[in-house]
């Protein structure tokens, strides 16, 4: 009784490769994942122990789980509240996001898909502003906010986001822009429809993706900025970052507080992140593969 030949089910050599090299790029991608999971995982973990658990070296990870950092976050004991933080963040976050969008997205429009000479010069110079240091221009913006009564002011903040993002939600949308089919809008121009029409009901659906990307991104940006929010705002409009950095104080670092502070000043973000995970995936992804 004979049988076929072994050799004859195995895979072609140039297909092992391959096999194994989707193999090695998995488990790369897993080490990447776990190696960024795990501080965030051992910041909320050490949110839930006591002050002398979180200050224990080498650190204690059986140690008994309490509440009192976030009973100390919210106030219990000190009587300071982090909701006006909070709401000043999410106000000049949101407030700044929408405005970027309302600028970037006619902007981009303008750049992708109107003819303009040299659209790529005026890229360069969009995110030539990026490559300026905060510190720079932190003294002329304090004297002019000083010299118009805008120190602490929430609105200063929404104007400083606005202008900070503006550059890089532009190149994004560009690229976002660029994808959209000239069909839908040349049949859209011969229906009659104006610009404003135009970007509302054709351009915005077929670029949602980007559009939540670069609205997600802004978002970000804006909540975690810190030197600006330190230095412009006092006890009226600071915000979520600024109320962070309290609890460092120089009678010690309160570790378990500066996590529990740290966890819930980062859920907003990551709530965000995972409600547009979808759209930011494909507007990340957008262009990628022609």
């Amino acid at each position: 009784m004979t049988g076929r030949p072994r050799a004859a089910h195995r895979l072609p050599a140039s297909a092992r490769r391959r096999r194994r090299r989707s193999a090695y790029l998995g488990l790369l991608a897993w080490l990447c994942g776990l190696l960024f999971f795990v501080p965030v995982a051992w910041m909320v973990l050490t949110s839930f122990h006591s002050e002398p658990d979180a200050a224990t070296n080498p650190p204690s990870v059986g140690a008994p789980l309490t509440l009192h950092g976030y009973r100390e976050f919210f106030g219990q004991g000190t009587g300071v509240s982090p909701w006006p933080p909070l709401i000043n963040s999410l106000t000049a976050s949101v407030v700044s996001t929408l405005l970027v969008l309302a600028l970037a997205v006619p902007a981009a429009y303008a750049l992708s898909i109107k003819p303009v000479r040299k659209w790529s010069d005026v890229l360069f110079f969009f995110l030539s502003t990026k490559m300026l240091p905060l510190v720079a221009g932190l003294l002329p913006v304090y004297l002019v906010a000083q010299n118009t009564g805008m120190l602490d002011n929430i609105w200063l903040l929404v104007i400083l986001y606005t202008a900070m993002n503006l550059p890089i939600a532009v190149w994004m949308m560009r690229s976002f822009l660029a994808e959209v089919p000239v069909e839908m809008l040349e049949a859209a121009s011969i229906d009659g429809a104006g610009l404003h029409t135009t970007l509302l009901r054709i351009v915005a659906p077929v670029a949602m993706p980007g559009i939540a990307a670069t609205a997600l991104i802004s978002f970000i940006f804006s909540w975690n900025e810190l030197l600006f929010a330190r230095v412009l705002t006092g006890t009226v409009a600071g915000t979520a970052p600024v109320f962070l950095t309290g609890f460092v104080t120089s009678q010690g670092l309160f570790l378990a507080k500066v996590c529990a502070a740290a966890t819930v000043i980062s859920l907003p973000v990551l709530l965000a992140g995972f409600a547009a995970q979808d759209k930011l995936v494909q507007g990340l992804s957008l262009g990628a593969v022609k």
